[in-house]
């Protein structure tokens, strides 16, 4: 699994760090979006292997730019989990419904992760 490439979209600087930090750890290639516009573009541009998505950011949302990564025929091979701190059930089907593979709740888990991630691999 070394060397996969994930893209990590968030606008937080923190949760970049702290998301960045467990997967260069495990040997990933990681880069990051700070926005979702940005994040859909990265996705074009550089066809990350796998995506960690925010939803709650400023602009498009992780939902809609996980919407328009699964929808887009260059981009809907990756796989998206969205990575966010909205726990309710309504918003996991709803984020699944958009294009998500997987669904993780902040504060995230470093095991919880890299166990969806191998799971998706």
């Amino acid at each position: 699994m070394a060397n996969k490439r994930i893209l990590v979209v968030d606008d937080s600087a923190t949760e970049r760090h702290i998301i960045g930090e467990i997967l260069t750890k495990q040997g990933f290639e990681v880069s990051f979006a700070e926005s979702g516009e940005i994040g859909v573009a990265k996705a074009k541009q550089d066809k990350p292997d796998l995506i960690v998505m925010d939803v709650v950011m400023p602009g498009l949302n992780g939902f809609q730019a996980t919407r328009a990564i699964s929808r887009d025929a260059e981009t809907q091979h990756i796989p998206i989990i969205i990575c966010t701190t909205k726990d309710q059930e309504t918003d996991k089907i709803w984020g699944m419904r958009q294009g998500a593979k997987d669904y993780v709740v902040k504060p995230v888990s470093a095991s919880e992760l890299l166990s969806k991630i191998a799971a998706l691999s």
